[in-house]
């Protein structure tokens, strides 16, 4: 079981990643934080092994959060949760050791992703046995901050896959599962499992369009 502390300065988004991933078969959530001072010393009491971590903090930025622990000698991985889309403050990001970095807003299939191949590469490289550069080269592999790929579900062809990817690439904005059905020529239910199934690995990012009423609609545009 891999015990996470979720830090947030918004209580009611703190919440919703809590559920998110009390979902999530070998997480459990030990504790929340709102701001850098407490999540310092949160980490202190309870030793999460991984952090969720938002980058702005009201006391500080959350990056500093990460220079406090490792000065403290706490070992726990970070995987940085954040609004900031900021070159640098990714680069930073993995500077300082963070395993992902997840774009606000995401859903649940998008955190799921990312946690359960942290957990895959964590137990790699517990379970590793290195007695030459083959099993050097094979744990790097494995437990690199890059994920691979992953393979398509299962229903969801490769031929469709390379359409949906060809209308997100061909397209200067963000398109509804709707408007990308119209333009590949398949349903909408099945475009928005191709268009959640790429923002899940990684490869789409999703926002999301407040209207009057009802439901946000989500949007998705191709990460270049």
């Amino acid at each position: 079981m891999i015990d996470v502390l979720v830090v947030d300065d918004d209580f009611m988004v703190a919440r919703i990643h809590r559920g998110f991933v009390e979902r999530i078969p070998g997480f459990r959530v030990v504790g929340t934080a709102s701001t850098g001072e407490e999540a310092v010393s949160e980490i202190d009491r309870l030793r999460p092994g991984l952090i969720l971590l938002d980058l702005y903090l009201p006391d500080m930025f959350g990056l500093d959060v990460v220079t406090r622990i490792r000065a403290a000698r706490h070992d726990c991985d970070v995987l940085v949760i954040s609004a900031a889309r900021e070159a640098e403050a990714v680069r930073r990001a993995v500077r300082y050791g963070a395993v992902n970095y997840l774009l606000k807003p995401f859903g649940f299939d998008e955190l799921r992703v990312r946690l359960e191949q942290y957990a895959a590469r964590r137990s790699a490289l517990r379970a590793a046995v290195v007695a030459d550069q083959a099993d050097v080269d094979r744990v790097l592999s494995r437990g690199g901050a890059v994920a691979a790929v992953p393979t398509l579900p299962r229903g969801l062809s490769a031929e469709t896959a390379d359409l949906v990817e060809r209308a997100l690439r061909g397209h200067d904005g963000t398109l509804s599962a709707s408007e990308c059905a119209d333009r590949v020529g398949i349903s909408r239910v099945s475009a928005r499992r191709y268009l959640e199934h790429f923002s899940g690995s990684g490869r789409a990012e999703v926002t999301l369009r407040y209207g009057a009423a009802g439901r946000p609609e989500r949007r998705y545009a191709w990460l270049s």
